[in-house]
């Protein structure tokens, strides 16, 4: 199994699961830096404080990357390095993080694919209501602006948010994340800002010279229990109906106002019943409809729903009234989630029938498993098996017709796992926290020669 000959291979990670240094050189408080240190938010009671320490050891972890022949590196900055409080003065000494960070990256021939927000909001900001405030989008679009301008000589690859679902339903809907709010109507609030943000950021970016706009989401196929196994399967009525909800309330409501200008009426619907519309002001949509690049897809498992009528509404999915979450009979990571390979390749072939005109990124696609050294190597076959399952099934959407232009492994390195702390590990390297060594699993190894013939 050959890919295109420009398929991009790449690995990725976010600022607040790996870099550490969270008081230095001026680095303002982040949301995550509050939950965390909140006792019974984060299993173990871990924190990012030091994390993989990766703002002093990037040197190293760059190294890395050149022997695993990787050629893109995706990771995000941390805004309250750039803006302690979210916005003013432009803090010279964080930003100098990833200007270093940056020429290191192309000196190694490894092009830089920045992410703007990966969740670590300035507590500054939150404090003011953080993203259920709609100024809090036109202060993104500053700190956007900043970045660029230090950055965009050498950086061509932007992406403005990651998963605006979890930001806004997991942070503010069932308070799992940070900041660990439980308020639907909060959510669906902070779910439009999230995309007004991104609308004003990649209209800066644009007229900045950005070569490339990517916006990324957690999306996944709604399926039946029935389809998960049988993809001709013909649902009943209701249940097509609870997965054409599910759709529009995980994926449409942040691709189709970003590509298409519009809301699905799913998504009006959940809103009006979860604190109304009124935060949907008149030309949002004309701002958050700026032409994006690329959709980058971070898949880990199919969503499977049914109806069911009488239930409530998960808290996590306003809007989401009589429809069943149901379980998936498959082998399952770590993590607890279903590993259904194929569910890659019918998400990757329905988003290039549904949004033709944008290209597609998989920006993260990977798993935890309970890895254990072992005379100084990791024998991750699990982990080995899930990935070559999953990339041909990459390769089987580009044979459909899916645009796909590369696929970046999640994660670079075994880090901080948001609520879960430090007990997963995503990582094809793994990481000793308490002495910083970093060991390429067999994961990583076999990566590399993926890498290095193109393909499977």
């Amino acid at each position: 199994m050959i890919f295109p000959e420009d398929f991009v291979w790449g690995a990725a990670t976010a600022s607040y699961q790996i870099e550490g240094a969270v008081k230095e050189d001026g680095r303002g408080q982040s949301i995550w830096d509050t939950f965390c240190h909140t006792p019974g938010n984060v299993a173990d009671g871990d924190n990012g404080d030091v994390a993989c320490d990766h703002y002093h050891r990037y040197r190293d972890d760059i190294g890395l990357m050149r022997e695993l022949r990787l050629g893109a590196y995706r990771f995000s900055v941390a805004w309250p390095r750039i803006q302690p409080d979210g916005e003013g003065p432009i803090n010279l000494r964080g930003l100098a993080f990833y200007d270093r960070l940056v020429d290191e990256l192309l000196a190694a021939k490894i092009s830089p694919y920045v992410t703007l927000y990966h969740w670590d909001l300035p507590q500054a900001l939150e404090d003011r209501g953080g993203w259920t405030n709609r100024d809090t989008a036109y202060r993104f679009a500053d700190y956007a602006q900043a970045v660029h301008d230090k950055l965009g000589d050498r950086v061509s690859d932007w992406t403005t948010l990651n998963e605006p679902w979890v930001a806004a339903f997991l942070g503010y809907g069932n308070g799992v994340h940070a900041p660990g709010r439980r308020d639907p109507a909060a959510a669906m609030r902070s779910a439009h800002h999230l995309m007004l943000g991104h609308g004003l950021a990649a209209r800066r970016l644009r007229e900045a010279g950005a070569r490339s706009i990517m916006l990324v989401v957690n999306s996944a196929p709604v399926l039946t229990p029935a389809q998960v196994n049988d993809p001709a399967a013909v649902p009943s009525e209701a249940d097509a109906a609870a997965t054409r909800r599910i759709h529009a309330l995980l994926t449409r409501q942040f691709l189709d106002p970003a590509v298409y200008g519009t809301y699905p009426e799913e998504v009006l619907a959940a809103a009006g019943r979860n604190g109304g519309t009124d935060h949907i002001q008149d030309g949002d949509l004309e701002l958050i409809n700026v032409p994006i690049d690329l959709i980058g897809i971070n898949y880990y498992n199919p969503c499977v729903v049914e109806s069911g009528p009488g239930l409530p509404a998960d808290a996590a999915w306003p809007g989401s009234e009589d429809v069943k979450f149901a379980a998936v009979d498959a082998p399952t990571t770590a993590m607890g989630w279903p590993i259904v390979p194929d569910g890659l390749s019918r998400l990757l072939v329905r988003l290039s029938e549904d949004y033709p005109r944008v290209g597609l990124m998989v920006t993260e696609n990977g798993a935890a498993f309970d890895d254990v050294v072992e005379g100084g190597r990791v024998h991750d076959d699990d982990r080995v098996a899930y990935l070559d399952g999953h990339l041909r099934e990459v390769h089987r959407a580009i044979e459909a017709g899916a645009d796909l232009r590369g696929y970046l492994v999640w994660s670079l390195l075994d880090n901080f796992e948001w609520a879960e702390g430090y007990r997963r590990r995503f990582g094809i390297v793994h990481v000793d926290y308490a002495t910083q060594t970093r060991v390429p699993k067999d994961s990583a190894l076999w990566y590399r020669d993926v890498i290095g013939r193109n393909g499977l």
